[in-house]
């Protein structure tokens, strides 16, 4: 009796060993779901995800999700986009979206923009309903050298078949805003384009500036447009003031040259009158060693003296002085 209670009692423990560890490998609750759906999802799968520790909630909920929506989809093609690191969750709900507003999205194509890092979910409903986005205050010079500040609302809906490789709202926002300053640029005055704002958007769609980028832009409207500095008037005047520098520069250029000029002169002048002064002096020695040398007579030496004196004494009569003889004063006639 004791062995037949004991070997009942290990029985049952394997029974319930069994059952945990059946259990643990196989999400009953979430397989009974799937059935309950009409989602065939074998028993067999479950056990395979769990060894490729793939969570089975995340690939039989979206594909109960997606069965219900009317969506062919497999396991096997959501196991295998979750194993290559994208959000099943994500896909299948933006092919929901995307089927109810009757637009063409496949599932690679879908998984190919959830593994390419754009929100597809996002994709589609900014396809459905337009996203506005609003530029920076845009600086724009006319030709007459006023500045216009312009910020513009471009109005975009995604493109789902440029998704992947697509560039996004930051190239927009650099097309729509050098489309500005060129228009500003080629108005011949500030006030044209303050009349007639709307030319600047029609000129600027018309440039087919969504080109290569993920969006299709709908409308550009300009949402302000304010008046900025004189910056024709702040050239003219900065050109103006380094025109001057430039000029006195070259003055003070000249005027140094000539301060130059002038002290080389008066060093040549100091220099003359340094040899006049040593030609003077020398003229004594000379007259004593011609009267000594019979060269200069004594007769010829009070001749010379006669000539000095009558004309000192003609200088004084004409009013200046033997020393001022030569700043002052003229010799008779």
């Amino acid at each position: 009796m004791f062995d037949f209670l004991f070997n009942g009692g290990f029985m049952f423990i394997l029974i319930i060993a069994g059952i945990a560890v059946f259990l643990n490998f196989v999400p009953l609750a979430l397989w009974i779901s799937a059935i309950a759906a009409g989602v065939n999802v074998g028993i067999f799968n479950l056990v395979g995800m769990r060894f490729r520790r793939v969570p089975a909630s995340q690939i039989v909920l979206p594909l109960i999700k997606a069965n219900k929506a009317g969506l062919d989809v497999n396991v096997n093609q959501l196991e295998a986009h979750y194993l290559a690191g994208g959000n099943v969750d994500r896909v299948i709900d933006a092919l929901i979206a995307a089927h109810r507003a009757q637009i063409p999205l496949s599932f690679e194509r879908s998984c190919a923009i959830d593994l390419a890092g754009r929100n597809v979910l996002e994709a589609v409903q900014m396809s459905v309903n337009p996203e506005v986005i609003e530029t920076p205050v845009v600086s724009a010079v006319a030709k007459d050298g006023i500045e216009l500040k312009v910020k513009a609302r471009v109005t975009v809906r995604a493109n789902i078949d440029r998704l992947v490789g697509g560039a996004g709202e930051a190239t927009i926002i650099a097309r729509v805003g050098e489309g500005i300053v060129t228009n500003v640029g080629s108005a011949v005055k500030h006030s044209d384009v303050l009349e007639n704002p709307d030319f600047i958007s029609r000129t600027v769609l018309a440039k087919g500036l969504d080109a290569g980028t993920a969006f299709e832009i709908l409308s550009i409207d300009i949402a302000d447009v304010d008046v900025g500095r004189n910056i024709g008037a702040a050239l003219m005047t900065d050109q103006a003031e380094a025109d001057k520098r430039i000029a006195q520069a070259r003055a003070e250029e000249r005027r140094a040259m000539a301060v130059a000029k002038e002290q080389e002169m008066k060093a040549y002048t100091q220099e003359m009158q340094a040899k006049v002064v040593e030609a003077q002096a020398k003229v004594p020695t000379a007259l004593a060693d011609a009267l000594e040398n019979g060269r200069l007579g004594v007769m010829d030496y009070y001749r010379m003296n006669n000539i000095n004196a009558d004309t000192d004494m003609r200088k004084m009569i004409a009013g200046s002085s033997p020393e001022n003889s030569g700043e002052k004063g003229s010799n008779p006639k």
